[in-house]
């Protein structure tokens, strides 16, 4: 099983959040990891269920340590604008904006193709 990550984009601002296990918060480090398929089910299913406070919640795969997307795409999304490395969330610093900044790989996430599928 790959490690997972719940995510959504705040529907008031557009905002890129990740589930905490008790809130929705803007930073993918205090992201729940979620290492089983029951557990992730269960948040995206919760997420699902707020629909005037997210839009389209989806479970995003992790690379093997958990320390970044595995998607190019979402690690974009964690990282916030990438015009300019002053703006955005990787204007933060730290370790754990370091980890997603040297991330390789370019593969789908496995939640984000079956949101895209269930699209007409």
């Amino acid at each position: 099983m790959t490690l997972q990550v719940l995510t959504a984009n705040r529907l008031d601002t557009g905002d890129v959040v990740f589930w905490s296990g008790q809130a929705w918060v803007e930073q993918f480090a205090d992201a729940e990891r979620f290492d089983a398929p029951e557990p992730g089910d269960a948040a995206l299913a919760t997420a699902k269920a707020q629909p005037t406070l997210l839009v389209d919640p989806y479970l995003i795969d992790l690379v093997a340590d958990g320390s970044a997307p595995v998607s190019f795409r979402e690690r974009i999304r964690a990282l916030g604008p990438t015009d300019h490395m002053e703006l955005g969330k990787q204007a933060m610093g730290g370790e754990a904006i370091a980890a997603i900044q040297h991330a390789h790989g370019a593969a789908r996430s496995t939640g984000r193709l079956s949101l895209i599928r269930r699209k007409p």
